[in-house]
C-alpha cells in the first residue's frame, strides 16, 4: 500500500503541474493574440509533456524495479513505452494509445504474485495510464478519450482473467476499482475543462461581434442623424431661395423679361438641387426611422444645455465674447457647435462626474472657436476614445465639423481633464 500512497501523492503534483502547462497552452491558443501564439502553444505542450514524461519514467522504473520485483530490463522497456505513449499522443494518439496498451501488458506479465494491491500495474503506471487517458481527452474528441478509457479498462479486464498465477482478489481487485474510478474522474474533468473554455471563446467572440454590430450601427445612426438634420437645414435654404426667386416677378415691379427669365432658371435650379440633394441623402438616412419634429437646436438653447448639466452634478461655466454673441451663425455651423458642446458635455458627465468645465465661444476672423474645457473627474477619468471600446462622440464630433469646412482638435490636459476646441467657419457654408 506505501507504494500507492506514494504514487497518488506525485500524481496530485504531477496533475497541477500538467493544469498549468494545459491552461497555459489553451491562453497561448486563442484566437487573435498574434501569428506566434500557435508556435508557442505547440511548444509548452511538447515541453510540459516531456517533463511529465521524463518524471514518469524515472519514478516508474525505480518502483517498479525495487516496490514490485520487475527485472530492471523489463522494468526499463516498458516504462520507456509508458512514458513515450504521453508524448506519442501530440502526433499519434491512436499509436500512442496502442503502445501504452502493450507497455501495459509487459507490466501485468512481468510483476510477480503477492507484489501489490496494485496488478496488473504499477503504482506509478496506474498514473501514468490515467495521465495517458487525460492528455488524449486533452487532445482529441470526446469519442477517442472515452475509447481510450474503455479499451485500458479492457485490458486490465482481460489480465485478470489469462492470469496464470491465480492471484488472490486482493492483489487486483483495489486497482480495478481504483483505476476505473480515477480515470473517469481526469477524463470527466478535463472534458469539462475543454467545453468550458470553449464557451468562453464562443462567448468571447459574440461579444466582439456585438461590439462589432453596435460600433456599425452607432456610425450609421450619427450619420443617418447627421444627414437628415442637414437635410432639413439645407431644404430650408433652398425652399426659401426657391420661393424668393419664384415669387419676384410678383413682388418686383417693372421687371424685364431677361431678369424674369433669370429668376425662373434659379426657381427650377434649387428645385433640381433639392431633389439631388434628396437622393444623395437617401443613401445615408434611415427612410423608416421616425422624423424628428423638434425644431433645429441653435446656441441660443446653450442655456438649455448647462442648466441639465448642472442637474447632472456638472458645474458649468459659460464665456460667450461679445463678437461670437452678435455674429450670424449660418444654421448649420450653428447645429455643429450646438452638437460639440452638447456632446463634449455628455462626456463630461460620463468620464469625469463633478469636475469643473468652461465652454467659452469666440471669433477668430471669419471662424467661430468653440472650446469646452474640464477640470480632472473625482475618479480617474477614461479616455474618450479608449482602446477595445466602443466611442463614437469624437467622431461623430470629428464629422460634424468636417461637414461644415471647419476643424476639431481633442485630447487630454496635462494637468487633467480633458479639452475640446472646435474652429468652424462661419463665411461662406450658408
Amino acid at each position: 500500500m506505501p507504494p500507492l500512497i506514494a504514487g497518488l501523492r506525485l500524481s496530485r503534483t504531477l496533475g497541477w503541474v500538467a493544469a498549468k502547462v494545459g491552461r497555459a497552452t489553451s491562453v497561448a491558443a486563442e484566437p487573435g493574440l498574434g501569428r506566434r501564439r500557435p508556435v508557442l502553444s505547440s511548444l509548452l505542450w511538447w515541453l510540459g509533456t516531456s517533463l511529465l514524461a521524463i518524471g514518469l519514467l524515472i519514478v516508474n522504473v525505480a518502483v517498479a524495479a525495487s516496490e514490485f520485483e520487475v527485472p530492471a530490463l523489463v522494468a526499463l522497456v516498458a516504462g520507456l513505452g509508458q512514458s513515450g505513449a504521453l508524448v506519442l499522443i501530440l502526433v499519434r494518439p491512436t499509436a500512442a494509445t496502442a503502445l501504452q496498451l502493450v507497455a501495459v501488458a509487459v507490466f501485468a506479465v512481468a510483476i510477480p504474485p503477492g507484489s501489490g494491491p496494485t496488478w496488473p500495474l504499477t503504482a506509478m503506471g496506474a498514473f501514468t495510464l490515467i495521465a495517458h487517458v487525460g492528455l488524449v481527452a486533452a487532445r482529441t474528441g470526446r469519442r477517442t478519450a472515452l475509447t481510450t478509457l474503455w479499451a485500458s479498462v479492457l485490458l486490465l479486464i482481460l489480465a485478470m482473467l489469462l492470469d496464470r498465477h491465480d492471484r488472490s482478489v486482493t492483489d487486483w481487485f483495489p486497482i480495478m476499482i481504483l483505476y476505473p474510478l480515477f480515470a473517469t474522474l481526469v477524463l470527466g474533468a478535463v472534458l469539462m475543462t475543454r467545453r468550458w473554455r470553449e464557451i468562453r471563446r464562443e462567448l468571447a467572440d459574440a461579444r466582439h461581434d456585438v461590439e462589432v454590430e453596435q460600433s456599425q450601427r452607432a456610425v450609421a445612426e450619427e450619420r443617418t442623424r447627421i444627414a437628415r438634420e442637414l437635410h432639413d437645414v439645407v431644404a430650408h435654404s433652398m425652399s426659401v431661395i426657391h420661393m424668393q426667386a419664384t415669387s419676384a416677378s410678383y413682388r418686383i415691379k417693372n421687371l424685364d423679361p431677361e431678369s424674369k427669365a433669370e429668376f425662373a432658371r434659379i426657381a427650377a435650379g434649387a428645385r433640381s438641387t433639392m431633389r439631388e440633394m434628396r437622393q444623395l441623402l437617401a443613401v445615408l438616412r434611415d427612410e423608416n426611422a421616425d422624423a424628428e419634429l423638434a425644431p433645429v437646436p441653435e446656441l441660443g438653447r446653450l442655456a438649455e444645455l448647462v442648466e441639465s448639466a448642472g442637474r447632472a452634478g456638472v458645474p458649468v461655466e459659460v464665456r460667450e465674447a461679445e463678437a461670437a454673441r452678435a455674429a450670424a451663425l449660418p444654421e448649420s455651423v450653428a447645429l455643429a457647435a450646438y452638437r460639440i458642446i452638447q456632446e463634449s458635455l455628455s462626456n463630461v458627465i460620463r468620464h469625469a462626474p463633478g469636475a469643473r468645465t468652461m465652454i467659452c465661444l469666440d471669433l477668430e476672423d471669419s471662424d467661430l472657436v468653440l472650446s469646452v474645457v474640464n477640470d480632472a473627474g473625482a475618479q480617474p477619468a477614461q479616455p474618450m476614445e479608449a482602446p477595445g471600446r466602443a466611442s463614437h462622440g469624437l467622431p461623430g464630433m470629428r464629422e460634424r465639423v468636417r461637414l461644415v469646412g471647419g476643424s476639431l482638435q481633442a485630447g487630454a490636459r496635462d494637468e487633467g481633464g480633458y479639452r475640446v476646441v472646435a474652429k468652424l467657419p462661419i463665411g461662406g457654408h450658408e
